[in-house]
């Protein structure tokens, strides 16, 4: 079908000041070369003012896998812990977790590991997709594992480990999972549709995520500039193992779902990315903002800057968080969030008061936050900027 032939219908409803959102979420689906379709969502000082979708088979209650944006809620749960003063980041994560002072990871703080820069970014010999969706069985095998540069000594991106370390220092220190005090804390409090362990009763509601079709451009520049097969990047996204990791199936896979994998393997509307920022910086119905501003300003906060030794590019992480300015320089100081593999997107812009949620089923490549949301979040915050908030 042609784009001149395509019709696309946008479902959903925006506040009064942010009809401009809902002009540029149709004008990008409509540009759409493969297939349209994904959902946004929008909060403003703690009320939704976008709730859109479109597409085939989505609803606004649908729930696509959004790979790394779960990241997002696991560290929101480690910030909390931070908070309440059960974790210490400047500690050690050995002091938590013994076993894993081995292969010389003794002097890593906490800091330190939430800031991606332990060097444990995948296990020797490989880790198979039922081996990824259990971070317990995922912690044991990281625990001794070598790090793959001297930790501390450079920031790397730990794309489907993450989770499972930082969990793991969570369940040391707490007995509990990630998973459960998410569930707790954050999920069940909010109503949100943002799921770090999907009920077998949810998933008729799950939206499977389809492969990338890449443009003649996208083609052309991998052949031209094709991943070093041997790099720390082909590594850490699992294409060294036997055989390669393939990412769509392991979001598809019902035991990623089931067990909410802390890096990678949650489920959620646009609706529950966005509500889950709002709570963190917001006032929602009448609850107190999660995050006091103490705790607001660390999460917005990078304290190790450069290149990124996996992915090449400056990305800095703050306690477990992307430092969502980095990727949108129109956010206001202390803007944090995390974007997925498959193009979803999430955040908290505590300056303009915003918080954003937007998924897609088709994987946008080459990969990470899809390019569209650039122009759908600077809308938003052109919207904000212009609306009136009554005191």
């Amino acid at each position: 079908m042609s784009d001149e032939d395509r019709t696309i219908t946008v479902y959903g409803t925006v506040a009064a000041g942010f009809e401009g959102v809902r002009e540029e979420f149709a004008a990008v689906l409509a540009e759409d070369h493969t297939e349209p379709g994904g959902q946004l969502a929008v909060h403003h000082h703690g009320r939704r003012v976008v709730d859109l979708w479109a597409g085939e088979g989505i609803a606004g209650d649908s729930l696509p896998a959004v790979y790394s944006s779960t990241k997002g809620a696991a560290h929101l749960v480690l910030a909390l812990l931070v908070q309440d003063g059960v974790l210490d980041l400047d500690r050690t994560v050995a002091s938590y977790w013994p076993e894993f002072a081995a292969e010389g990871k003794g002097g890593l703080t906490l800091h330190e590991l939430v800031s991606h820069r332990s060097g444990v970014v995948w296990a020797d010999g490989g880790l198979g997709v039922a081996e990824l969706a259990d971070d317990r069985i995922l912690a044991e095998r990281l625990a001794g594992q070598r790090p793959f540069w001297e930790p501390g000594t450079a920031y790397g991106y730990h794309a489907l480990v993450i989770g499972a370390l930082t969990g793991e220092v969570v369940r040391r220190a707490t007995g509990r999972s990630v998973q459960e005090l998410f569930e707790e804390r954050v999920r069940a409090p909010y109503g949100l549709d943002f799921h770090l362990g999907l009920p077998e009763a949810l998933e008729p509601r799950y939206v499977a995520i389809r492969p990338g079709v890449p443009t003649p451009e996208q083609a052309a520049e991998a052949e031209a500039n094709p991943v070093d097969p041997e790099g720390l990047m082909a590594l850490a996204f699992g294409w060294t193992s036997d055989p390669p990791l393939d990412l769509v199936e392991f979001a598809n896979t019902r035991a990623v779902r089931a067990l909410g994998q802390a890096s990678a393997g949650g489920v959620a509307s646009a609706r529950g990315l966005a509500g889950m920022y709002a709570a963190a910086i917001s006032e929602v119905d009448g609850r107190a903002p999660l995050l006091k501003p103490d705790m607001l300003a660390e999460v917005g906060r990078v304290r190790w800057t450069g290149t990124d030794v996996v992915t090449g590019e400056p990305n800095p992480f703050t306690v477990g968080f992307e430092a969502s300015q980095v990727p949108y320089p129109f956010l206001g100081e202390g803007a944090f969030g995390h974007a997925g593999a498959a193009g979803s997107q999430a955040f908290a812009d505590p300056v303009h008061g915003v918080a954003y949620g937007y998924t897609r089923r088709r994987f946008a490549l080459p990969g990470g936050p899809a390019p569209e949301n650039e122009r759908l979040a600077a809308a938003v915050i052109r919207a904000a900027d212009g609306v009136r908030v009554d005191a």
